[in-house]
């Protein structure tokens, strides 16, 4: 009997290797003729660029004071004018990129680190395992992410690692819930079944079998969740529970420049347009991924 089922198992198994590297090479390509993702991974790159090279291309220091020279409008001299101190906006949202995206990021990789491991553990040998993680999983989803951030910096304290700590915290239960999904699809999978027979242990299936056959929704989650974690960083600053001043950070510049708004648009307006674009930059790179690895999403 056992002779019976390790020859399909080894069969299995190589079809399941030879149906992996065929399936990389098509939503590759259907990401590449993606026009919206392509204009999204573009301003994604030029912002980040921006970012890296911001000593080298920002116009001026971002924290000089020229009180002579406040809330001044866009002109040659300053082509995002200037705020209430008199430094100079575009620099300002140049040298932003550098707390903004960093930090944001840095909350989607903790998030990823913690919530990847725990699902796959959950989905996999269930029982009480599966319990408890459900159960911590629910209470976390039951508060507003916004609401769990804020009592998060306020118990840690205001510094920007806390941010990243505070965002990732209010993410790990949606990876959770959608890598626990992943694999109870998977575990049961023909490819699993011969792993198990040929006496593969379990940690191997997990990692080598299970995993990579769940990558694509990963992804494609935390391409759309580093926009919300964008947002949440430039709010939870914005109500001065983030970068803290003279930081130059999106949110914050928003918090200073909402007291002059009707006297100059440009000190809000221009980290308002950065923030936008970012966000619908990943979302677009988001819808890409989803579209590319499953082509029955896309509209016809």
């Amino acid at each position: 009997m056992s002779e019976m089922r390790t020859a399909p198992s080894a069969a299995a198994l190589q079809a399941f290797g030879s149906g992996r590297m065929s399936r990389g090479r098509g939503p590759l390509k259907r990401l590449l003729r993606n026009r919206a993702a392509g204009v999204g991974a573009v301003i994604i790159l030029i912002i980040v660029l921006a970012a890296i090279l911001a000593p080298l291309i920002a116009p001026d220091n971002p924290y000089t004071q020229d009180l002579g020279a406040s809330l001044q409008g866009p002109s040659t001299s300053h082509l995002f004018g200037t705020d209430s101190l008199g430094r100079d906006v575009l620099s300002r949202v140049i040298y932003g990129g550098r707390i903004t995206i960093p930090v944001s990021m840095a909350a989607v990789i903790i998030a990823l680190l913690i919530g990847v491991p725990v699902g796959l553990a959950s989905g996999y040998w269930l029982g009480w395992t599966d319990s408890i993680i459900m159960r911590l999983t629910d209470i976390l989803l039951a508060f507003p992410s916004l609401l769990l951030a804020m009592a998060i910096m306020a118990s840690l304290g205001v510094h920007l690692w806390t941010i990243s700590v505070a965002i990732a915290v209010t993410s790990i239960p949606i990876y959770v819930r959608l890598v626990r999904g992943e694999v109870l699809r998977l575990r049961d999978r023909e490819f699993v079944e011969a792993a198990r027979c040929i006496g593969v242990d379990n940690r191997t299936i997990i990692f080598r079998h299970i995993l990579p056959n769940g990558l694509s929704p990963i992804i494609i989650q935390a391409s759309l969740n580093a926009a919300l974690a964008i947002l949440n960083v430039s709010a939870l600053s914005f109500i001065g529970l983030g970068a803290q001043p003279p930081s130059a950070e999106w949110g914050a510049m928003l918090a200073d420049g909402r007291s002059v708004m009707q006297v100059a648009w440009n000190v809000t307006t221009f980290p308002g347009i950065a923030i936008f674009l970012v966000v619908i930059a990943f979302n677009l790179v988001g819808d890409g991924l989803r579209d590319a690895y499953d082509p029955r999403s896309r509209s016809t």
